[in-house]
Order: C-alpha cells, then sequence, then structure tokens
C-alpha cells in the first residue's frame, strides 16, 4: 500500500473524528426535547466531551508515542464504533453523557497520531500538505456530514445518526488496518520533550491561537441550530443547508490551503484562513435576522473552518519535527480547550438571551487570534 492509500484511510478516520465531536451541534434540539432537558443542558456533550479531549490529547501522545500507528489508528477507531451503537441504545442523557465521556477519551488517540503517522510517511518537504491533506476529512465532516446529521436528526432521531456513525467507524477501521504500514512507531515523548515544547515562544503564541480560535468558533457554533431557528426562524430545511454551505467552504478552504501553501509558505496561508474566520464572524454578527447574510457568513467562515487549524498543525510540526506528534497533540488539546470554554460562555449568554452578544464576543475573539497569528510570524525559525 501507498502513502498515498494510507492517507486516504487516515483522511476517512478524521472524518468519523470530526463528526463524532462535533456531531451534537447538528441534533442538539431533537436530543434535548427527546430526553426533555433545555439546550443548554444537553450542551455539556460537547463542553464536558471537549474537556475530556483536552486532557486525553497529550496524555495519549505521552503515553502511546511508541506504538504501532496501524494497530493504534484501528483499535480507536474500532472503539469508536462501538461508542456510536452504546450511544443510539442510551436509555437516558446522564448514560449517554458517560458513554460520550469514555468515546471521547479514545477519540483524543486519532487525530494527532495519524498527523504524526503520516509525517513518518512522507518527504519532509510534503509533510505540510500531507498534513492538511487529512483535515480535508474534518472538512467532510463538516461539509457532508454536519447537513446530514442536522437532516437526519430532525427527520428520523438522532439514534439513528450515532447507528450510521458506527458504521462509517468500522469502514474506517478496515481501511486503516489494510493500508498503514506495520511497525510505524515514533520516538517516546519524555517529560523533557514536553518542557522543550511548552518553552518554545512560537509553540506558545500558536497554541494560544488555536485556544482563542476555538472559544470564538464555538461561543457560537455550538448552538449554530438554535439561534438559526431562534434568531433568523430558519426552519429545518434552511439550517441543513447552512450547515451544508460552512461545510462546503469548509472544505474548498482546505483544498485551498493544501495548494496554498507551497506556494506562499504557511504563516501567508494561516493568515488568510484565520481572516476568513473573523470576516464570516463579522458577517454572521451584522445577519440581523437574515437568513441569507447568515448563508454568506456561513460560507466565508467555512473557508476557514479547517484550513485554519490545518495550518496550525503544519507549522507546529515543521518546528519540531522530532517532536510532531507532541506538538500536533498539544494544538489538539489547545482546540478542545477552546471547544470547552466557547461552549460554556456560549450556553450562558444562551440562557439569557443575549443573542447579539454571542456573536460580538465571537468577532472580539477571532480579532484576537488573527493579530497572534501576525505575530506568530516574528518568531517562526526560518529555515536555513
Amino acid at each position: 500500500m501507498t502513502a498515498r492509500t494510507a492517507a486516504f484511510a487516515l483522511l476517512m478516520g478524521n472524518f468519523v473524528i470530526g463528526l463524532s465531536i462535533i456531531g451534537p451541534a447538528g441534533m442538539i434540539e431533537p436530543l434535548a426535547f427527546d430526553f426533555g432537558i433545555s439546550v443548554a443542558n444537553a450542551a455539556v456533550l460537547i463542553t464536558y466531551g471537549a474537556i475530556i479531549l483536552c486532557i486525553g490529547s497529550p496524555l495519549v501522545a505521552w503515553g502511546v508515542s511508541t506504538f504501532d500507528r496501524r494497530i493504534l489508528l484501528a483499535a480507536t477507531m474500532a472503539v469508536l464504533a462501538i461508542g456510536h451503537v452504546a450511544s443510539a441504545l442510551a436509555p437516558s442523557f446522564a448514560i449517554l453523557l458517560v458513554i460520550r465521556l469514555v468515546t471521547m477519551a479514545f477519540a483524543a488517540i486519532f487525530t494527532p497520531q495519524a498527523a504524526s503517522a503520516i509525517s513518518m510517511m512522507v518527504p519532509e518537504r510534503e509533510r505540510p500538505g500531507a498534513i492538511s491533506f487529512l483535515f480535508l476529512g474534518w472538512s467532510l465532516s463538516a461539509a457532508v456530514g454536519m447537513p446530514m446529521v442536522a437532516w437526519v436528526a430532525a427527520e428520523y432521531g438522532w439514534r439513528s445518526v450515532h447507528w450510521a456513525l458506527a458504521g462509517v467507524a468500522t469502514l474506517a477501521a478496515i481501511g486503516v488496518l489494510l493500508s498503514v504500514p506495520r511497525n510505524l512507531r515514533g520516538i517516546a515523548i519524555s517529560m523533557a520533550s514536553w518542557g522543550q515544547l511548552l518553552r518554545d515562544p512560537f509553540v506558545l503564541i500558536l497554541l494560544a491561537a488555536t485556544i482563542l480560535a476555538g472559544m470564538g468558533q464555538f461561543i457560537i457554533f455550538t448552538f449554530f441550530a438554535p439561534l438559526l431557528s431562534r434568531t433568523m426562524m430558519a426552519t429545518p430545511a434552511e439550517v441543513a443547508t447552512c450547515f451544508a454551505v460552512l461545510g462546503v467552504a469548509g472544505f474548498i478552504g482546505n483544498v485551498a490551503a493544501t495548494r496554498m501553501v507551497g506556494r506562499i509558505g504557511a504563516l501567508a496561508t494561516s493568515l488568510v484562513f484565520f481572516a476568513a474566520l473573523l470576516a464570516g464572524a463579522t458577517i454572521w454578527a451584522l445577519a440581523n435576522g437574515s437568513v441569507t447574510v447568515a448563508l454568506i457568513a456561513s460560507f466565508v467562515w467555512g473557508l476557514g473552518f479547517a484550513s485554519s487549524n490545518s495550518m496550525q498543525q503544519a507549522r507546529l510540526a515543521a518546528a519540531a519535527p522530532a517532536l510532531a506528534g507532541g506538538a500536533i497533540a498539544l494544538n489538539s488539546s489547545s482546540i478542545f480547550i477552546g471547544q470547552a470554554s466557547g461552549s460554556a460562555v456560549g450556553g450562558a449568554l444562551f440562557d439569557r438571551g443575549l443573542f447579539v452578544v454571542m456573536s460580538w464576543a465571537s468577532v472580539t475573539l477571532l480579532a484576537a487570534t488573527l493579530a497572534l497569528i501576525f505575530l506568530s510570524g516574528r518568531l517562526e525559525k526560518k529555515p536555513s
């Protein structure tokens, strides 16, 4: 099997991981209705799940750095499949939450270790593009997966979504098992390695930018569907369309970033797509109840949704190639810190009906993120 075949299998795995993590945002209202709880209470599936992912990602990177990537990644997909079956059968919200937390502990393994694996399979000059390619899986989870989640949950119930995800995760496990080379192992990550990463100002500023970007996006994204229906009177079809537009734009953005990075470099590409996040959030804040404007905002926002993070991963991997698994795990942890805090702040504001404040808080955080990305260029080590 070639590295390209393995890359497609890992991309599929990232598709499952992406939907497993952000999927509740597309079915939050049917799920809340089914269990008789508020939307904000149902949102703890994302908040608490993100906390587990935040803690788990660096711990896993440390604990499994020398494991055979083929077995590790295939087993992760298999556990995810089992988790989705259990979720589909959950009799209460409390049990569903426990199942999700356990599942997310395993989900923390996949994305950073997949990026680490592909880094070991391709030449150094191809790594940024290869890592960006894997993140097309996240883009596809938003482009194809989230509209389907929103539609299926509305029409057939949220449990049907979990049955479907269990099937896709099983296929991904088989694909990884058949395509990733045997005995692909990284170097052991020691406490000194973590210290080396966390003393690097460039690494720290990128991690801070990732946290702020996650907060800025998930203040809105966790409540994307209920905000559309309550502030813009969007129908279920219009909500699914907004998810689709955001996701398709995310796919386009990541493809564009994958092609741009080799020509203009990772910093310039990052600035372009983080600027898209800020522009999309600003248009959303100015939507003033218009679904049409929300669609435009979704497209612009979507261009940076996955591409901005793939550039973060690529820049971190380039900054510390020998510790790429650890650096990417720290970035993943930062993503989930942002998701958890953004969802929590968004939930508090949503419960109080402060929908306009949610929008402008998102804009403020994404503006600060763009400033940090610009500043990171001054700290980046230039290749000799």
